[in-house]
């Protein structure tokens, strides 16, 4: 990507790192070097996807990195990074908009502290608008379909686009923007209802101590490693196949949550992804359910 690091240089607020570590990106803290792009602006955002689909350039678009797994050799392309540059937020009545690059958290403190529920449910999932909207984030019973009302996206040729949510084929773990990876989507609102205060605390409390009761926070994850499979769940398979506890190099399937793959001891993508497809291999031939990975590969 050496050859290509003058056109970036050329755009103003980017800053431009080369040889760093995916592993300071992502949820499992696991992965090998790429050139990270970090605009500071909207703009500056818009003028580097235009410039490395001008140019045809290998990316990968990233937010919190909660729900991706990179390669141990990292990738050859560039990494455009949301968090600094799509950051906006703003209330207007009932709906909010955000910018991609705002965690979830943060979206639901904003939605509390102006009395608006619909949100208690994402409180504590670890990632993004973006990331959110793009796998259709869900918890405790309700999805981001639940409450989404538009999206502004750029095209692939980055030109500004809208999309209403009955355009964006809405489903479990599923948006439109699987399918059309050079769609990069700009911010999000969301259609909420007045509440009471202190109940939408209350709520936002309770769901997040159960987090950190039933699930393995104190190590690297991507959370729930695994869709949940039509007529089960996949914790229970995994539990029920003894897999609990069981390890593979520096990854380990969680004592304290069977649904969630951990980085227990330095673990590398590679460990992870043998410790992965062994499980799924294990509750297939015993169960004859099919565990599809919840993941997205940064490649």
């Amino acid at each position: 990507m050496k050859e290509y690091i003058d056109l970036f240089n050329r755009l103003p607020n980017l800053i431009i790192l080369e040889d760093e570590p995916l592993a300071r990106y992502t949820g499992f803290r696991t992965g090998g070097p790429s050139t990270v792009l970090i605009p500071t602006e909207e703009s500056s955002f818009v003028e580097a996807y235009r410039t490395i689909i001008n140019n045809h350039i290998p990316f990968f678009v990233l937010g919190n990195g909660s729900n991706v797994l990179a390669l141990d050799e990292g990738f050859d392309g560039v990494v455009l990074v949301t968090k600094r540059a799509l950051n906006h937020i703003s209330v207007d009545e009932t709906t909010i908009t955000s910018g991609s690059g705002i965690s979830l958290s943060e979206l639901c403190r904003v939605a509390l502290n102006h009395d608006l529920t619909g949100l208690e449910f994402a409180y504590g999932i670890p990632g993004t608008i973006g990331g959110a909207v793009y796998m259709n984030a869900g918890a405790y019973g309700s999805e981001i379909c639940n409450v989404l009302n538009k999206v502004v996206y750029l095209d692939e040729n980055g030109n500004y686009r809208e999309k209403n949510l009955s355009e964006l084929d809405l489903s479990y773990r599923h948006s439109i923007f699987q399918a059309q990876k050079n769609w990069i989507i700009l911010s999000a609102s969301f259609s909420l209802e007045k509440g009471d205060h202190d109940t939408i605390l209350g709520k936002m409390n309770e769901l997040l101590n159960r987090r950190i009761e039933k699930q393995p926070l104190d190590y690297p994850s991507c959370g729930s490693t695994f869709k949940r499979p039509v007529g089960s769940y996949a914790s229970k398979l995994i539990d029920e196949c003894g897999l609990k506890g069981f390890s593979i190099g520096g990854a380990a399937v969680s004592e304290k949550h069977a649904g969630f793959v951990i980085n227990k001891n330095k673990a590398t993508t590679s460990d992870i992804l043998e410790l992965c497809h062994y499980v799924q291999h294990i509750v297939k031939d015993a169960t004859g359910f099919d565990l599809e990975l919840e993941i997205e590969f940064l490649k």
